[in-house]
């Protein structure tokens, strides 16, 4: 797997601990529906550490933090804001995480369905994405993603083995080639070769796809459509 190539005609990254690649995933779900294409879902697992140091809470205070600045704290702090406004517009919940989160397995889920049922894509996402944002789903547990799948119509049948063997490698050759490809961010579109990274593309995304009739959009949100 080459993370700028594809069959598809579009490569879709996502993280399950974003809550940018939150707000997102909806409406690239529905622009792949619109258009009647089959893109290619792909995770990309943030280091989160290593760029904006660590931190967990409890009962909403902070009772350990890491390598970051009151300045740090501040641009998280509008990050957060600024999704739970997409997300609000969409009827969704975000909740700030309490830790940061290891996501890898989620991850490797999603290589899972697109291998087994990859129709099934759009249930699964909706099975961990929203309720890990409203602090229900515990991503570091191989059952409780197990069960996602299941919940999502995907056969779960050698999943447990998978994402401790085949999946993580997988996954983990992945992510090392994405940065040098740059890829860095969630979420991430990847068209003809050349990454877009931002919710904001969407529009451009849907003009280039449908043919390029008119002038091309400005690079701008769209507004949310519930559901």
């Amino acid at each position: 797997m080459e993370p700028l190539e594809s069959d598809a005609p579009l490569i879709v990254y996502l993280d399950i601990k974003s809550p940018y690649a939150f707000v997102a995933y909806g409406p690239t779900l529905r622009l792949e529906a619109e258009l009647g294409l089959r893109f290619d879902w792909r995770p990309l697992t943030l280091d989160i550490p290593s760029y904006l140091g660590s931190a967990q809470k409890r009962d909403g205070k902070v009772v350990e933090s890491a390598g970051r600045s009151e300045r740090l704290w501040r641009a998280i702090r509008y990050s957060y804001a600024d999704a739970r406004r997409y997300a609000e517009r969409q009827g969704l919940v975000l909740k700030g995480t309490e830790k940061i989160w290891d996501s890898s397995i989620a991850s490797i889920a999603m290589l899972w369905v697109m291998k087994e049922n990859r129709d099934r894509i759009g249930s699964f996402l909706n099975e961990v994405y929203r309720p890990f944002w409203r602090r229900e789903l515990d991503i570091e547990d191989p059952t409780v993603i197990e069960a996602c799948l299941k919940r999502a119509g995907v056969s779960t049948e050698g999943f447990i083995a998978y994402q401790a063997g085949p999946g993580r490698e997988q996954h983990d050759e992945l992510q090392e080639k994405l940065h040098p490809a740059g890829i860095y961010g969630v979420p991430t579109y990847v068209l003809d070769g050349e990454p877009f990274m931002g919710r904001e593309h969407i529009p451009y995304l849907r003009w280039y796809l449908s043919g390029q009739r008119g002038a091309a959009p400005d690079i701008a949100y769209e507004l949310a459509v519930t559901g």
